[in-house]
C-alpha cells in the first residue's frame, strides 16, 4: 500500500486522468479529497461523475469528499485545502491535475480562449500548489506534489498555441517549487502524458483512421489509458520516490522519442 493512511488531494478529479489518480490513490490506501468543476460534472453511468467516483472510493474502504470549485480562482485552492484538513486532519499529497484544452487556430483565437486556458492550467496549478505547500509546511512532516503537465510542454501544436505554454509552465513551476520547498521536505514533480484515451476525447478518437494514425506513431502500439498516468503519479507521491524532486516523467508510450 504505497499511500497507506495518506491524505491525497486531486484537482479535476471526477473524470479522465484525475479520476484514475483518485482511484489509484484509494487502492493504495489513501483517503481522497476531489476537486471538480460543476460544468464538467456530467452523467457517468447512472450517477454524476463526482457521485460515482466518491462511491467507488468508499467501496474500497477509504474516505472521500468532493469539493466543487474553479481552480482558476485563488480562493478555490485555499478552500479545497481547508476543507480537506477539516475532514481528514492533514494533506500529504497534492495531485494538481485540472486542465482544459479547447483546440483553436492561432491567428483568430479570441482573447477569452487564451485567458481561460492560462487561468485554469497555469494559474490554477500555482494557486493550489501554494495552498497545499503552506499546509504541508505547517504540518512539519513534508509532503509530495505531483502536477499533470503534458508531452505538449516539449513539442508544439498548431491548434494548441494557448495550451502548450501552460503545460511548459506547469513543468517549470514544479522545478522551481522543488527548490523553494525542498527545505521543508516537500517534493515536487510532474508527469507528462502523451495521447491518453478518456471519455473526454472519445468522440475525437472514434474516427478509426485517426486512432490508427495515432497508435502507429506510438512505439508501444497503443493509446495510453488514464491508469497508466495514475500509477506514475502514485509512485512519485509515494516514499519509493523519496529522493526524487524537480523531475518530469514522460508517460507517452515512447511517442516523444519517435522521430520517424
Amino acid at each position: 500500500m504505497l499511500l497507506e493512511n495518506k491524505v491525497v488531494v486531486v484537482t479535476g478529479g471526477s473524470r479522465g486522468i484525475g479520476r484514475a489518480i483518485a482511484l489509484a490513490s484509494a487502492r493504495e490506501g489513501a483517503d481522497v479529497a476531489i476537486n471538480y468543476w460543476r460544468d464538467n460534472d456530467s452523467s457517468y453511468g447512472k450517477a454524476s461523475a463526482v457521485e460515482s467516483i466518491v462511491g467507488e472510493i468508499e467501496a474500497l474502504g477509504r474516505r472521500a469528499i468532493a469539493i466543487e470549485g474553479n481552480v482558476a480562482e485563488r480562493e478555490t485552492g485555499l478552500e479545497l485545502i481547508r476543507r480537506t484538513v477539516d475532514a481528514f486532519g492533514r494533506v500529504d499529497v497534492l495531485s494538481s491535475n485540472a486542465g482544459i484544452c479547447p483546440f483553436h487556430a492561432f491567428l483568430d483565437m479570441p482573447a477569452s480562449v487564451y485567458e481561460s486556458t492560462v487561468a485554469v492550467n497555469l494559474n490554477g496549478a500555482f494557486y493550489v500548489t501554494q495552498a497545499a505547500a503552506n499546509q504541508m509546511k505547517a504540518q512539519g512532516t513534508g509532503g509530495a506534489i505531483v502536477a499533470t503537465s503534458s508531452i505538449s510542454a516539449l513539442v508544439g501544436g498548431g491548434m494548441q498555441t494557448h495550451y502548450t505554454p501552460t503545460k511548459a509552465g506547469v513543468h517549470s513551476l514544479m522545478q522551481s517549487c522543488a527548490i523553494a520547498l525542498g527545505p521543508y521536505g516537500i517534493r515536487c514533480n510532474s508527469v507528462m502524458p502523451g495521447t491518453i484515451a478518456t471519455d473526454l476525447n472519445a468522440d475525437d478518437l472514434s474516427d478509426a483512421d485517426k486512432r490508427a494514425y495515432m497508435e502507429k506513431r506510438i512505439p508501444l502500439g497503443r493509446l495510453g489509458a488514464p491508469d497508466d498516468v495514475a500509477q506514475c503519479v502514485v509512485f512519485l507521491a509515494s516514499d519509493r520516490a523519496r529522493y526524487v524532486t524537480g523531475a518530469s516523467l514522460l508517460v507517452d508510450g515512447g511517442l516523444f522519442v519517435n522521430l520517424q
